[in-house]
């Protein structure tokens, strides 16, 4: 997956945790995230307890706002929706 890191660029993103879950989050940094992610308390509790997680999607938006709201929907896929987006970032 290659991760073009333009300025002011809003990501979301999923990760894969260990346990095959999903992870859906925002940044403005992803390769400091994910790292945040298997390493620091900075990562969310749920992947804590989930390490090592991978980056499995990455979507790239203008601005927190929209981020925030594509993140929300993602959330509330259920988890084929998800594997289809994770499905398709392979495919690119």
């Amino acid at each position: 997956m290659t991760i073009k890191n333009k300025k002011n660029t809003w990501w979301v993103y999923l990760v894969r945790c260990n346990d095959n879950s999903l992870y859906a989050g925002v940044t403005t940094d992803i390769e400091r995230r994910i790292k945040e992610h298997n390493t620091s308390k900075l990562g969310a509790k749920y992947t804590r307890a989930r390490r090592p997680v991978y980056l499995a999607y990455l979507e790239a938006l203008e601005n927190k706002s929209l981020a925030c709201k594509r993140e929300y929907i993602i959330r509330n896929l259920n988890k084929i929706k998800k594997e289809d987006l994770v499905k398709q970032e392979a495919m690119k």
